[in-house]
Order: structure tokens, then C-alpha cells, then sequence
């Protein structure tokens, strides 16, 4: 259907008849807005759904069998829906002008000037869309904040709306994602809980009820919890901060326990098993990464300091730091183990994505790992089911850098393995194939504690585990 565009448009001429019972916008088509809004079109056939974004290669994208995101399970819900009450187009303005309610899913990169550079978050792109809704609106709007947004965004963003000469009302709600990359579908479809904030007034309180009405079409009542916009916003960042510091907390006791001989499983089992602890979150690994949480931890990190509460940001701030010095550990054990060398020599290094089943290596642990590798002289060839294409403008360079899609190919002749990326399919490989391959001694840094690590030393690998005694043949 999408392949002819005169039938394509027919089709949609005709569908723009069909009588929807509310017409819904999400400004901004990347990874939060395309997922949310494709389960939203799948699971309320009555309502339509556009999605635009000012990125005409991201909608054709969106318009087409390869899609801009990789998710499991969001391709199958998009050709479901596509063109049946789900569109992508570049129309900003027409579909501000068409649309009820109006979900704002533009990126809110950490600044990289001025003041706050490298903490607070670039609201540009938000007020930028704040500016063309008030534009192009003929109509009342309920206006939804999907970004992650530090705190008192939606403040800004009503002021804004107000500040026209325009007699319309825009009503503004934070709805923050709490979505992972890679199970985004099954966190859409049986969330933890929805949060909607909206303003302490009765017609915060009517347009709450709207927004919770589209969730109320497949979400148990009971698991969409109500806030003030204020509660809403900071609860999006707390989130990502204590589900980081949890990352950092057992990073730092994976460190001791290298040095003392303890088993950082044995203790992550034993303190999971408290009811008052839980058992997520506590994999030691190379660090985290991806999207949020960095971005957000900064970002509450800077409003704390901006409000003056310097012991509560230098707290904070900690995580951040502890999960810099994971990744620098990693590579100084590298280098250590190595015979105090790894220039000009071949590191094969499994994966770069920055955690598997998906494609994004935003803040991905593998980038600051290869460039202080590179900065070591050593010759990396990278794998990666996904990643690949990004490698390139994250690291700055390909110089000294392979990019392979055979693992096999990857490892001829190498010194060594690093595995930064805990895909399902380089725990199925065949090591011994791969020892055999490799230059001797043949060494193998599991970053994510995923291989079985006494059969590789059996084969004869030198084991390298995060938070466990090595496993040495010398």
C-alpha cells in the first residue's frame, strides 16, 4: 500500500473521512514517540494517531519496510496499524492544526554550552515546539510532555502558551516514558504504571481525565497514578537515578571483590534475596549506559546545585563518576594483563551497542573503552549485530578500527576478546574455534559476565571476569 504514493494519499483522503474520536499528534518520531504512539494506535482503533517530525529521511523511513528504530515486536504493530489510524508525515503544522491532544517527544540533549554546559538539559527544541503549537493551533490543545524534562519544564512550556494574544487554552501534562530500549513494546503494553501530572486546577484535573482515558483502553486503572506536574517530572529523573546508582553500587563492590578474592554473584545473590533490596539491577559490568541515564542524573544534578543543595548533587554525582571509573578499570586491567602493552595489537572487541536487543550506543560503555584503547595504539575490530553503522561518529574516527559482521573473521590472529555488549548470540559462539584462531596466549575480558568462564579456561583462554577472580594459566 505505502509502495504507490498516489494510492497511498487516496487511501488516506478517504481515512481522513472516517469519523476518529479524537486525533491525536506526537511531535518528534524517534525512540520514545514511534513505539508509544504505534501501541496507542494498536490497542485504540478509534482514535487517530499522526506522528510528524521535521526529519523528512526519519518519516520516509517510518513510511517504509525498514524502519528508523530497532525494537522486537514494534515492526509487526506498525504495518498493523500503518495507514489504518497510525500516519507518519512531515506536516507539523497541519497536524498541529487537525489534533486534540499533542504528545511532545523532541529530543532534550544535555547541553554542550554556555551555562550548565554538560549538566543541564538543551530545552530548545521543546520551547521550539511550544512557539509552533501556539502558532498553528485553531483550537484548544492538551499539550503532553513526553521528553524527559528537568523539572518545572511544563512552567515554561504553559507560559509560553500564554503568552500569545490567542484566547485559546492549552493545558499541559507531564507523561513521562519509563520505557527500556529493547523491551520498549512489552513496557507499552503492560506497564509498571502510567504517571500523568497535571495542574492543580479543575481544568488540569479534566484534562488529566482525557489523558488517562487512552491508557484506561488497555492499563488497569489502578496502575495509572496521579501527580502534580512538578512530582511527575522529578519522578522521571529519580527513577533513572537510583536504577544507576543501584549499576554503580555493585560496579564499586565488583572492584573489592577482584581484590579479595569474594564472588561479586555470591554477594549480588545474597543481598537480592532481601525483600527490602530486590534482586534487579545488580549485574556488575562494564558500566552503563544509553540514553537516559547519564543525561538524567546530570540534569538532577544541576538543578540540585542550582537550588543550592551542593551535598545532594555531589552525591549524585558519584554515580556518574563511579561508572566512568568501571569502564577506566576495565581498560587498565586490559593493559595490565597484557603485559603493560596493547599497541599494535589486535583487540577483538564483541560488541558495541550499549546493552543487546537493540541498535543504540548513545553513552554506550564501548565508546570511552575503545578510545582509551585507540589512545593505547591497539588495532580494534568491532562486532556488533546492530551497532555497526554508528561506530564511526561515536568514536571520531575508524582509524585503527575494523568493522567486522563474522566474529570468526574477527578474532583471526587477535590477543584478545572484549566482550562490552551482552548480546545473546556471542554467548553461543564457538569458543574453541575461536582460541584456535587467536595469537597465544589468548586472553578474554568478559565486560558482562555472560560466557561460561571455567570451560573457556579449560580451552586454554586467559579469563578476565568482572568482579571475580581471573583465571590465569601463568
Amino acid at each position: 500500500m505505502h509502495h504507490n504514493p498516489a494510492l497511498y494519499l487516496l487511501h488516506r483522503r478517504l481515512l481522513e473521512q472516517v469519523d476518529f474520536q479524537k486525533r491525536i499528534l506526537c511531535i518528534g518520531a524517534g525512540y520514545v514517540g514511534g513505539p508509544t504512539m504505534a501501541v496507542i494506535a494498536d490497542k485504540c482503533p478509534q482514535y487517530r494517531i499522526e506522528l510528524v517530525d521535521v526529519n523528512p529521511e526519519r518519516i520516509r523511513q517510518w513510511n517504509s519496510d525498514n524502519l528508523p528504530i530497532y525494537e522486537p515486536g514494534l515492526d509487526e504493530i506498525v504495518f498493523r496499524n500503518r495507514g489504518r489510524n497510525l500516519f507518519f508525515s512531515t506536516e507539523v503544522a497541519r497536524g498541529i492544526e487537525e489534533s486534540d491532544i499533542i504528545f511532545v517527544s523532541v529530543n532534550t540533549p544535555t547541553k554542550t554550552f554556555g551555562q550548565g554546559s554538560g549538566q543541564a538539559a538543551n530545552l530548545e527544541y521543546v520551547e521550539a515546539v511550544a512557539r509552533l503549537i501556539l502558532k498553528h493551533a485553531k483550537t484548544d490543545k492538551i499539550i503532553v510532555e513526553k521528553s524527559t524534562v528537568p523539572v518545572r519544564t511544563a512552567q515554561a512550556l504553559q507560559r509560553i502558551l500564554a503568552s500569545g494574544a490567542s484566547p485559546l487554552h492549552f493545558e499541559v501534562l507531564s507523561n513521562p516514558e519509563f520505557l527500556a530500549e529493547g523491551t520498549a513494546i512489552p513496557d507499552l503494553l503492560a506497564p509498571d504504571r502510567i504517571l500523568v501530572g497535571c495542574m492543580e486546577t479543575e481544568s488540569g484535573h479534566k484534562a488529566c481525565d482525557q489523558l488517562s482515558a487512552i491508557y484506561e483502553n488497555w492499563v488497569p486503572k489502578d496502575r495509572i497514578l496521579r501527580t502534580n506536574v512538578w512530582s511527575s517530572e522529578l519522578s522521571k529523573l529519580t527513577a533513572n537515578a537510583f536504577l544507576a546508582q543501584r549499576v554503580s553500587s555493585i560496579n564499586s563492590i565488583s572492584a573489592l571483590c577482584e581484590k579479595t578474592g569474594a564472588n561479586v554473584h555470591e554477594v549480588a545473590r545474597a543481598i537480592g534475596k532481601d525483600s527490602r533490596i530486590g534482586s534487579k539491577f545488580l549485574q556488575a559490568g562494564a558500566g552503563f549506559g544509553g540514553s537516559c541515564f547519564r543525561k538524567d542524573i546530570l540534569n538532577l544534578v544541576y538543578i540540585c546545585r542550582s537550588q543550592g543543595l551542593t551535598e545532594a548533587a555531589d552525591y549524585w554525582e558519584q554515580v556518574v563518576r563511579i561508572n566512568e571509573w568501571q569502564q577506566d578499570r576495565f581498560v587498565l586491567n586490559m593493559v595490565a594483563e597484557m603485559f603493560n602493552t596493547v599497541a599494535n595489537k589486535t583487540l577483538t572487541v564483541f560488541g558495541f551497542a550499549f546493552k543487546a536487543d537493540t541498535g543504540d550506543t548513545r553513552d554506550s560503555p564501548a565508546i570511552r573503552i575503545c578510545q582509551a584503547l585507540l589512545e593505547e595504539r591497539a588495532q580494534l575490530r568491532i562486532v556488533d549485530p546492530k551497532a555497526l553503522p554508528y561506530v564511526e561518529s561515536d568514536l571520531g574516527t575508524l582509524k585503527g578500527v575494523t568493522l567486522c559482521q563474522d566474529p570468526y573473521e574477527a578474532v583471526a590472529g587477535s590477543h584478545a576478546i572484549a566482550l562490552l555488549t551482552g548480546w545473546k548470540q556471542f554467548a553461543e559462539l564457538d569458543y574453541r574455534r575461536i582460541y584456535n584462531a587467536m595469537e597465544k596466549p589468548a586472553f578474554l575480558f568478559d565486560g558482562r559476565n555472560l560466557l561460561d568462564h571455567g570451560a573457556l579456561f579449560e580451552m586454554g583462554f586467559n579469563v578476565y571476569p568482572i568482579g571475580e577472580k581471573p583465571l590465569r594459566h601463568f
